[in-house]
């Protein structure tokens, strides 16, 4: 592990930079967002290649992060990952209103949500903790979140540990946004990667990308990834999900609820040779295939990302729970601490 600055805001705010290495695999991290800005692994060749989209420099995440239309570049996200329908919920009976990014709708924690603040860093022989404190009423949440994000690198391993803490019942939802091309992040689409996920029900959305609140089985239809299955295969199908999302953007049910750390996914890219397995403690995982990119942001070496130039595996609890009793509670109370495991496992074949 090492430390060195990556910059200073316009405001003046030092932004550090950890780099992870282990013999497979090197990870590079930012304090702003606790944001993992690149990620290097190798392909059967045994060459390593960055498999994440980001940007060249600190302004490109402050630009893009403080615009109408963040792309969430590695970020951690919260207090709440995904959509909130018409930014509010109610939670002990009282009403909650939150600021609004999506339309009417809250996006992963609000235009000020985690992936916008600057987080303490505390780093460890293997991997980097980062901390902060989201105060009460930030975005509209309730209570003084205490959160502690640590990264570590073990191997071909990168490990992700959520904690958190409250001193007011509030609700939480976190995750990481990075955005996986096992092929290079400057190699164009993802769509001849091969997925898998361990899902057999998907939590379908109407027009805003807000579940319906039913669960459906994926047997049968473009969300049937039970088997490995090309994503071209699939996304250009007529299926009405797919045109509510433009491709992806939905939060799949994983078989197994509990809390045990799984297997959530399986990618791989075939020219490359490279896989990632995805294991955690949550019970969902959103796929997105990066629909919303549209060749207007420009990344790494000067590449502009268009559409599918990426996809997200965002192991989560499910979108707008706080509006849908029937889902897993996302409910965290004082005297509780909420404990998330997320592991990205790296290997080429």
């Amino acid at each position: 592990m090492s430390k060195q600055s990556f910059g200073t805001t316009p405001e003046g705010k030092s932004v550090e930079l950890f780099t992870l290495k282990s013999d497979q695999v090197e990870a590079q991290l930012i304090s702003y967002g606790a944001s993992i800005i690149s990620l290097h692994a190798a392909d059967r060749k045994g060459d390593r290649g960055d498999i994440v989209l980001g940007f060249p420099d600190l302004a490109g995440y402050i630009h893009n992060h403080r615009s109408k239309t963040p792309v969430f570049f590695g970020s951690v996200i919260g207090r709440y990952a995904n959509r909130i329908a018409n930014a509010a919920f109610y939670l002990d009976g009282k009403h909650c209103t939150l600021e609004k990014n999506d339309g009417e709708n809250s996006l992963h924690g609000g235009p000020g949500g985690f992936f916008n603040v600057f987080w303490q860093a505390e780093p460890f022989p293997s991997g980097v903790a980062f901390q902060y404190l989201s105060e009460d009423g930030e975005e509209g949440y309730p209570g003084n979140l205490s959160v502690t994000v640590r990264y570590s690198l073990s191997g071909a391993e990168l490990k992700i540990e959520y904690l958190a803490s409250t001193d007011k019942t509030t609700v939480l939802n976190l995750t990481n946004h990075s955005y996986f091309n096992l092929a290079g992040a400057e190699s164009g689409t993802i769509l001849n990667h091969q997925l898998r996920l361990c899902s057999s029900y998907i939590t379908p959305v109407d027009a805003r990308l807000i579940p319906t609140g039913k669960r459906e089985p994926v047997a049968g239809t473009s969300f049937d990834f039970r088997k490995a299955a090309k994503i071209c295969d699939r996304i250009h199908s007529d299926d009405e999900q797919i045109r509510l999302g433009q491709g992806y953007d939905h939060n799949f049910v994983l078989d197994d609820q509990s809390a045990n750390l799984k297997q959530a996914a399986e990618l791989y890219e075939p020219a490359s040779g490279r896989a990632l397995e995805v294991w955690t403690t949550e019970p969902a995982i959103q796929f997105y295939s990066g629909n919303f990119l549209d060749g207007s942001v420009k990344g790494k070496n000067g590449v502009f990302y268009g559409q599918h130039a990426g996809l997200c595996l965002e192991t989560q609890h499910f979108p707008d729970s706080p509006n849908h009793p029937e889902f897993p509670s996302t409910i965290l109370r004082p005297g509780e601490t909420c404990r998330s495991v997320t592991i990205f496992r790296f290997s080429a074949r």
